[in-house]
């Protein structure tokens, strides 16, 4: 079970990837026009992938994961470890800042009073969750 929920989990960043930039290229190109069902569309995609991604992340935080389990055993051992504090703390912190600044960009874009301010309130929060999301993936090569 653990192999398969890495699995997805680690495929589904590209989705979440694709979908944060989709967003951010909208509201980046978006000039002049109205804010649209489609631009809606997109925020809300982008947030319902990343919600997915941090529900499968935390079920492999919570129950599944082997590393997690060692940490937790030994959790001043684990700091030392930087693999171990990387997943256990860094990777967790990093994702958790790239949710709850996309929700607040979204509880933003809702109540912000002109499409100008919509899409420019989309580029910032969705922009600074996908340094967040980038800063925080255990990208093939990290040690």
């Amino acid at each position: 079970m653990y192999s398969l929920v890495l699995n997805v989990h680690s495929w589904m960043r590209w989705i979440v990837i694709a979908t944060c930039l989709w967003s951010i290229l909208r509201a980046a190109m978006a000039g002049g026009r109205p804010w649209t069902p489609a631009d809606a569309r997109a925020s809300r995609l982008f947030m319902i992938t990343l919600d997915i991604q941090m529900l499968l992340g935390l079920l492999l935080y919570l129950v599944l994961s082997p590393f997690t389990r060692q940490a937790m055993s030994d959790m001043g051992t684990a700091m030392k470890v930087s693999a171990l504090r990387f997943f256990v703390v860094e990777h967790l912190f990093g994702m958790l800042v790239a949710v709850a600044l996309t929700h607040i960009g979204i509880a933003k874009i809702r109540r912000a009073s002109g499409d100008a301010r919509r899409h420019r309130t989309a580029l910032i929060f969705f922009s600074l969750a996908l340094l967040a999301i980038f800063a925080s993936i255990p990208w093939p090569g990290m040690s």
